[in-house]
């Protein structure tokens, strides 16, 4: 029996949403938002726990809470209450994180780096950016795909990957494949890089700014070129934080290029919204240069920093379906591999060159 709007009761969401109309901040969508949000910050506690397990160092807690996220997701399942909060997850603490993470960054540091090693950092990720979209339209692997793989390999792995899902909107299948492109070939150049100094005739320093440069995860750049002493362990930091730096040009420039194919798109009325907390990011890099910040209170930032990443990203992994990753192939891991390749020789190359 159909009841007529007229004798229809409203429902107490309708009431709530009424009463908090006028309001600026809407208590019952912060209810609604709690039991997603903290089920993945109970799994971003689990990766750090897992991290700190021996054997588990090399892996940062972003790369296990989306392995955790997936694993809950696809063996138990991501109950449908936990949606809203998932949502907050992936998008208000996602920004709010990128935003801190200019607390790690001061001009300074890049500064650094010196002129000719800031030419090798940015010409290897433009041209290292640049060829995996190249060769990823050549592969026929998806586009937004191939730009996930782009950034991560390009800029600085899997927080390089969700930065630049914010204004590539890709399945979050797609990021879990990028995330596990990046830690698959970053593992690999974090373990074989260590051998090669001697064979290359790489003194510290340089072998310091080939691990910056190229090697994707920050975490992965300080296992590996500590392995070639303190100076390299120290300048190889230096220069993958003056690359983490170009995150920021990079999602911007992409935005750009986001809103302008939707402007000539007729199918299209809404175009993509730009990264304002991208240049949150710049101006908390700005403010940490200008002011002396505690060494401990820095400290304090980059931990809750990578607590909020890797909340958003147990988040994606709560959405993410195994048998989706599957069904896109070996063709995006081998745009992965090759990128891998060409940043590595790349920047090689113009270290022995400059």
């Amino acid at each position: 029996m159909t009841i007529p709007p007229e004798n229809r009761v409203a429902s107490p969401a309708t009431h709530c949403s009424a009463a908090y109309a006028g309001l600026p901040f809407h208590p019952p969508a912060a209810l609604e938002a709690a039991p997603g949000a903290l089920l993945a910050g109970a799994i971003a506690v689990s990766a750090f726990l897992a991290h700190a397990v021996p054997g588990m160092t090399a892996l940062s807690p972003m790369i296990l809470a989306i392995v955790l996220g997936m694993a809950f997701h696809n063996f138990i399942g991501t109950p449908a209450i936990a949606k809203p909060g998932i949502t907050f997850s992936l998008r208000r603490l996602l920004r709010i994180a990128i935003v801190l993470l200019g607390f790690q960054l001061t001009v300074g540091q890049v500064l650094d780096v010196g002129g000719r090693g800031l030419i090798i950092v940015a010409a290897s990720l433009t041209a290292t950016f640049l060829f995996t979209v190249w060769l990823g339209r050549l592969l026929k692997v998806d586009r937004k795909l191939t730009q996930l793989i782009a950034a991560g390999t390009s800029i600085c792995g899997a927080s390089a990957i969700i930065a630049t899902n914010t204004v590539t909107e890709a399945h979050d299948e797609d990021v879990a494949y990028a995330v596990a492109c990046v830690t698959v070939f970053g593992s690999v150049a974090m373990f074989a890089y260590p051998l090669l100094p001697r064979l290359l005739h790489l003194d510290p320093h340089a072998y310091g700014l080939w691990s910056g440069a190229s090697i994707h995860e920050i975490a992965q750049v300080v296992a590996a070129s500590f392995q070639n002493g303190q100076r390299a362990g120290e300048f190889g930091t230096i220069v993958k934080l003056a690359r983490v730096m170009l995150l920021a040009p990079v999602v911007f420039a992409l935005s750009i290029m986001q809103r302008l194919a939707a402007g000539r798109s007729a199918a299209r009325t809404a175009r993509p919204p730009l990264p304002w907390f991208v240049l949150g990011f710049t101006a908390v890099v700005a403010l940490n240069s200008a002011m002396r910040i505690p060494p401990e209170v820095s400290k304090e930032i980059a931990l809750v920093t990578t607590f909020l990443l890797s909340v958003a990203l147990a988040a994606m992994g709560l959405e993410t379906d195994v048998s989706k990753i599957r069904a896109k192939g070996l063709r995006p891991a081998v745009l992965g591999a090759i990128s891998f390749l060409f940043i590595a020789s790349f920047s090689l190359a113009l270290i022995k060159l400059v």
